[in-house]
C-alpha cells in the first residue's frame, strides 16, 4: 500500500501569525501550495463521498442563528420524529448504491440522552456499520459514556462543528458554550472515534474569526480526521436570512488554509455546493478538498445529487474513495 508523506511534518503548535500569512497569501500562489502539501499527504484525485440523512428533524431548542431546525424560528421545516430503523437501512442502502461510503446520520437534539431514541440510535449505528459503510452520527453534544456507547455500536465517526471562532461564537449561539463544543470532541476522541469538526463561512464573521476557528482546529491535540467547510445557506426566517452568499473564492481560501495547516485531514466541501458550477468545485479539488456529501439533501437543505456528481467524477477524473481506508493501510 502506498502511504502518502509522514507524521513529522504535522504541526499542532501554529500560531495566529502564521496562519494569517498562510491565509492572506495571493490566492493563486496560495492553491499551488496547498495542491502541493495535499499531493505529498493524500491520493491526488481521490474524494470521500458520504451521504447525510436527518433521522430526527425540527424541534430543537437551539438557537443557532443559521439554523432552520430551531423551535423558536418560523421557517417552514416540519418537525418529524425519530425515523425507524427500517427507514435509516433502506436510505443507507440507496447511499451505498449510489456511491457513497460513508453514511452519515443526524438529529436535531441539543444533547444525546440515555433514553430509547438514543437505543434505537446505537441500533441503526449498529446496522449501518454491518453493511460496510463508515457510519457518522452528529447528534448534539455527548458525554464520556455516550460516546463509549456509539463506539461500541460501531460508529466510525462523530461529527460535532465549531462552527465560527471562539470570539464571534456568542453571536451565533447562545444556548451552549464554545467549551462544551470542545468537551464534547475530546469525549468523542477518547472513546477512539474519529472526529468531524470544521466550521460555517458567511454567517457575517470577519477574516480574523476564520483564521481564528482555523487555529482551534489545526492546534487541538490531534487534527480531527474530518474538517467540513460549510457556506452559509441562508434559510428564510432564521435570523442569517438577509445574509449575502459567500464567494467561491472564499470557500477557496478557507479549504486551501485548512489543508495546509492539516495535511493528513479530510478537508470536506459541504453546504453551499449546490450553487457551485463544476469549474467552482473543481478549483475547490485543486486546492486540497477531497471530501464531499452528496445526495438530494444536507439535513433540510438542498443538495447536488448522486446523477450530478457521478457526471462531475467523470469529468474531473475522481474516484470515490474507499471505506476504511486508513484501517486497510495499517493492516498493510
Amino acid at each position: 500500500m502506498t502511504q502518502f508523506g509522514n507524521n513529522a511534518d504535522i504541526r499542532t503548535d501554529w500560531t495566529l501569525d502564521e496562519i494569517k500569512a498562510i491565509y492572506y497569501k495571493p490566492i493563486l500562489e496560495l492553491i499551488v501550495e496547498a495542491a502541493n502539501v495535499h499531493k505529498q499527504h493524500q491520493a491526488t484525485g481521490e474524494v470521500q463521498v458520504c451521504t447525510l440523512l436527518s433521522v430526527k428533524t425540527g424541534g430543537c431548542p437551539e438557537d443557532c442563528s443559521y439554523c432552520p431546525q430551531a423551535a423558536r424560528f418560523h421557517t417552514g421545516v416540519d418537525v418529524h420524529k425519530l425515523l425507524s430503523q427500517d427507514q435509516v437501512l433502506a436510505a443507507a442502502q440507496r447511499a451505498k448504491d449510489g456511491g457513497s461510503t460513508r453514511f452519515c446520520m443526524g438529529a436535531a437534539w441539543r444533547e444525546v440522552r440515555d433514553n430509547r431514541d438514543f437505543d434505537k440510535v446505537l441500533d441503526m449505528v449498529k446496522g449501518v456499520n454491518e453493511m460496510g459503510l463508515e457510519v457518522c452520527c452528529t447528534l448534539g453534544m455527548v458525554n464520556e459514556y455516550q460516546a463509549e456507547k456509539l463506539k461500541e455500536a460501531g460508529l466510525y465517526a462523530y461529527n460535532h462543528n465549531l462552527d465560527t471562532s471562539e470570539e464571534n461564537y456568542s453571536n451565533i449561539i447562545t444556548t451552549r458554550t464554545y467549551d462544551d463544543r470542545l468537551d464534547t470532541i475530546e469525549n468523542v476522541r477518547k472513546a477512539g472515534i474519529s472526529v468531524c469538526s470544521g466550521g460555517i463561512i458567511g454567517l457575517g464573521e470577519t477574516d480574523e474569526d476564520r483564521i481564528g476557528m482555523l487555529h482551534t482546529l489545526s492546534t487541538l491535540v490531534q487534527h480531527p480526521e474530518s474538517v467540513p467547510v460549510n457556506a452559509l445557506v441562508p434559510v428564510k426566517g432564521t435570523p442569517l436570512e438577509n445574509q449575502p452568499l459567500v464567494t467561491v473564492w472564499e470557500m477557496v481560501r478557507m479549504i486551501a488554509t485548512a489543508r495546509i495547516l492539516m495535511p493528513k485531514t479530510m478537508v470536506r466541501l459541504s453546504a453551499g455546493r449546490e450553487r457551485m458550477s463544476v469549474t467552482d468545485q473543481a478549483l475547490c479539488f485543486l486546492a486540497g478538498a477531497n471530501s464531499i456529501f452528496t445526495g438530494e439533501k444536507l439535513l433540510t437543505t438542498p443538495n447536488p445529487d448522486f446523477d450530478q456528481d457521478k457526471a462531475m467524477f467523470e469529468l474531473l477524473g475522481l474516484t470515490p474513495r474507499k471505506s476504511f481506508k486508513e484501517e486497510v493501510q495499517h493492516v498493510c
